[in-house]
């Protein structure tokens, strides 16, 4: 069968078409390929040429040193002369736009590794060459050369150089640079440059010398502004934010003009003073009496503030407050619009999260550096620094199982003790545990029943309940009350208990607040006679006083009349002391170490807030409690004249030092921002960024209770306390109540070790925390400059001594730049806001 197939021209004509493009593509490809192959070829060949006459290959190959043998000395390397004879020719191989060091090195300029000096100085060279010299100029002192690591990963690690014929090497400089000059907001020239070549893995510091010589080298340079540190460009300023810094620095100017403040700073009070490791050592005796002259000054309560006069007619006031009730309340309803305000709280929560994430990369780049500062800090580490528990209430201070024990230890050696009055009968200490069914063999910690637990959260009435043991007032009374028919025998033999522990750590002190009521005005004698008979002085402790704010329960018990009545009862043994020590002896001395005043209650209580014309407290003969920032002014201004009479007279001054933003509103925070010196708790400032941000600007003091916020108001994975001292502000840790909370011997400790576990706080936070409590607490000049620093009141650096507080200067040297920097920020814009005011006002 015979088959065929007709096809067109037109078909033929295109098969013959695709068969030519198809070898012209195949020839066009392989032409290509083969190009590509010749350039390698090349390029392999010219990077070949360039490492055979590298300056370190042609040392090797003269026998010079090894190929591989790393950081050799100037003594070591060729003449520049010498290295441009052996590369001359080779300039199309190593020309400027391959290798600018190698160009530079084969022309004779200079050699490669003088090139990386000149072009990468050292910020630390000038340190570290003063420090081998001064090393190498004692005999007995081996020198130590080291280098410092290029890897990011591992700042401050440094590894020994190689030593040739006997002699150091010198250190060459870090494959990066460090900003060497406090410039806020500036961009550094080496921001723009390539990154480095990645360094050689760095080698552990085998010898504590070296550790020790690292360490100083780190610290010099912080002094010097030299170390790692993340440099923000300067925010965009515009009409708004230039508002926004000028509202903030009316604020800024409002604590200026209420807060009590020496006459003079502590340089100037006590130039060339000496330091004191313990108070005894600068009052001698504490219950030594000598008498005093009386002051010229009177005194009378007007408007419930008492004034004082240094004439007989009452008409010179030396003394003033800085204003009146309306003055105060006008402006703390100014400063509360302010902080409600949009653009405040913008600004202010940008600038708080920059200061976080700024400590977070300081961090990063820091952390192994202040390790290894610490290190130079001889029989420092936590355990060995000061720490001050400046918020801790006296009837809880001792532990559960302290308390335990003292009470079943007079069940059975002093059981027919007289302790009470009751029922019109007076009971001894067994009839009182007998009209309770209880026997010594039932007592323990479940039935003493003084821990708070769940039950107590949000519940400040149950927390109270608290100090009962066993559920019983009575018991209260006997145990831990001083104004009772024992005198307070038992509260202040089992406080000399606790002053035995906490002398036995040497290294933690404590400021026991303890009560004044304001019922009637013998209270402050019969507190004074309790600490001089039983002779309650150490050496580890200062004392404050807190006053309840339950003028309503007093009033409703017919026991005062009016406010003014209460505010007499408080401070008019006060001003009578201080003008005649004669009058109330054992007062005069109590005074010697009580180092504040506090205001408790329960800040959750509705209240209303203040306005500008409010009746004064003569008025006040209302049944509810005036609100927190009445009662906040009225003792700030007695206090505030108090404090100036006995400075006049050279007496110690008494610090206003109040509860305040542990719960209610934010107008607590905003009159103790003006009023206080440093606060307890302050939790409710995360509420607010616009006075989070003053409280920052300022450095008001924030001694915290993490453990008693989750056991009343805050859960604690919930608590500010490590967001605020990331961001930089004022915060130490206290215990509040050990009684209620803690459950160890030493319940300090265990605040810093939950935190320390649970946040996850380095060495240098823990101590940076227990500088700043010391900071926050009355301890006198001398045993501060002990304690911190001969000069302990300067801000950074100047401020801290690492031999005495084990805070590396790295981190008080960012601390003060950062608030430098936002200081800086808020000046600037609030001058430049006030200089385009005047421009319209002219227009």
């Amino acid at each position: 069968m015979h088959v065929s197939f007709h096809v067109e021209p037109q078909w033929l004509i295109f098969a013959a078409g695709l068969f030519v493009g198809s070898a012209a593509a195949a020839a066009i490809a392989y032409a290509f390929l083969r190009q590509q192959l010749v350039s390698t070829e090349a390029s392999r060949a010219k990077s070949k040429a360039s490492r055979s006459y590298s300056p370190r290959r042609v040392r090797a190959r003269r026998g010079d040193t090894h190929e591989h043998e790393n950081g050799v000395s100037s003594s070591q390397t060729r003449s520049n002369g010498q290295v441009a004879s052996v590369l001359q020719g080779s300039l199309d191989v190593a020309d400027a736009a391959v290798s600018p060091r190698r160009a530079a090195a084969a022309r004779g300029d200079v050699t490669e590794d003088e090139w990386t000096q000149g072009h990468r100085p050292d910020p630390l060279a000038a340190i570290k060459t003063a420090r081998h010299v001064e090393e190498g100029s004692a005999a007995s002192k081996p020198v130590h050369a080291v280098r410092v690591s290029g890897d990011r990963s591992n700042h401050g690690a440094q590894e020994p150089l190689k030593k040739a014929s006997g002699a150091a090497v010198s250190a060459p400089a870090p494959p990066y640079a460090v900003s060497t000059a406090y410039a806020p907001h500036s961009i550094p020239a080496y921001a723009h440059q390539a990154p480095p070549p990645a360094p050689p893995p760095a080698h552990t510091l085998s010898t504590a010398v070296d550790l020790m010589n690292t360490g100083k080298i780190i610290e010099d340079a912080a002094l010097l502004d030299q170390y790692c540190r993340v440099i923000t460009p300067e925010p965009a300023i515009n009409e708004e934010t230039e508002e926004v810094c000028a509202l903030l620095q009316q604020c800024y100017a409002l604590r200026d003009k209420w807060l009590f403040t020496a006459r003079v700073c502590p340089a100037e009070q006590h130039p060339g003073l000496q330091e004191a490791a313990a108070p005894s050592h600068i009052n001698g005796d504490p219950f030594e009496w000598e008498p005093q002259p009386v002051a010229p000054f009177d005194f009378e309560m007007q408007d419930g503030v008492f004034r004082v006069y240094d004439d007989a007619a009452h008409t010179s006031e030396p003394f003033p407050v800085p204003g009146n009730s309306f003055d105060f309340f006008s402006d703390m309803s100014r400063m509360c619009k302010i902080a409600a305000m949009g653009p405040i709280k913008s600004f202010c929560h940008h600038r708080l999260m920059l200061l976080e994430q700024k400590f977070n990369l300081h961090v990063m780049l820091n952390a192994d550096k202040e390790f290894l500062a610490q290190k130079t800090a001889p029989h420092r580490d936590f355990y060995n620094v000061r720490k001050v528990d400046t918020h801790v209430h006296h009837s809880a201070c001792m532990h559960q199982k302290h308390l335990l024990r003292f009470i079943k230890s007079k069940l059975r050696k002093e059981p027919g003790e007289v302790v009470i009055f009751r029922d019109g009968k007076y009971l001894t200490l067994l009839e009182v545990f007998e009209s309770l069914n209880l026997t010594g063999y039932d007592l323990n910690v479940d039935t003493l029943d003084m821990h708070a637990g769940k039950e107590s959260f949000h519940r400040f009435d149950r927390f109270n309940l608290k100090y009962n043991p066993f559920g019983q007032s009575r018991l209260r009374e006997i145990f831990i009350k001083q104004d009772n028919i024992l005198h307070g025998r038992f509260l202040a033999e089992l406080t000399k208990e606790v002053l035995v522990d906490l002398e036995a750590s040497k290294y933690q002190h404590a400021e026991y607040r303890i009560s004044i009521y304001g019922r009637k005005q013998v209270e402050w004698d019969i507190l004074a006679a309790w600490y001089c008979q039983n002779k309650l002085y150490s050496d580890n402790v200062l004392w404050l006083i807190q006053l309840p704010r339950l003028y309503n329960l007093y009033k409703e018990q017919g026991i005062i009349e009016n406010f003014e009545q209460l505010l007499d009862n408080i401070f008019h043994p006060l001003f009578e002391v201080t003008r005649d020590p004669n009058s109330h002896p054992q007062l005069h001395l109590f005074l010697k170490n009580v180092v504040g005043l506090d205001m408790v209650d329960d800040e959750s209580r509705q209240e209303r807030r203040p306005a500008k014309h409010m009746q004064t407290p003569a008025e006040w003969n209302l049944k509810h409690n005036p609100a927190y920032s009445y009662y906040a002014y009225y003792i700030y201004a007695n206090l505030y004249t108090l404090n100036k009479l006995r400075e006049a007279r050279g007496l110690n001054t008494i610090a206003f030092r109040p509860h305040a933003g542990e719960a209610g509103d934010t107008d607590h925070l905003v009159s103790a921002f003006m009023l206080c010196e440093n606060i307890a708790h302050g939790i409710n400032l995360r509420k607010s960024p616009c006075m989070q941000y003053l409280y920052y600007l300022k450095q008001v003091g924030l001694c915290m209770s993490p453990l008693s916020n989750n056991s009343l108001f805050l859960d604690y994975h919930r608590n500010p306390f490590p967001t605020f001292f990331a961001r930089g502000m004022n915060v130490s840790l206290s215990t509040d109540d050990p009684l209620m909370i803690h459950l160890t011997k030493e319940p300090l400790v265990e605040e810093y070790s939950v935190a320390a576990q649970v946040w996850k706080l380095s060495a240098t936070d823990l101590c940076e925390i227990a500088r700043n409590s010391v900071l926050h607490s009355g301890f006198p000049h001398q045993i501060k400059m002990h304690w911190v620093c001969a000069s302990y009141w300067k801000p950074g650096p100047d401020g801290n001594d690492v031999h005495k507080t084990n805070v590396p200067n790295l981190r008080m040297r960012f601390r003060y730049d950062c608030h430098s920097e936002e200081l800086n920020l808020v000046m600037s814009g609030a001058a430049a806001h006030e200089v385009c005011r005047h421009a319209k006002s002219r227009e």
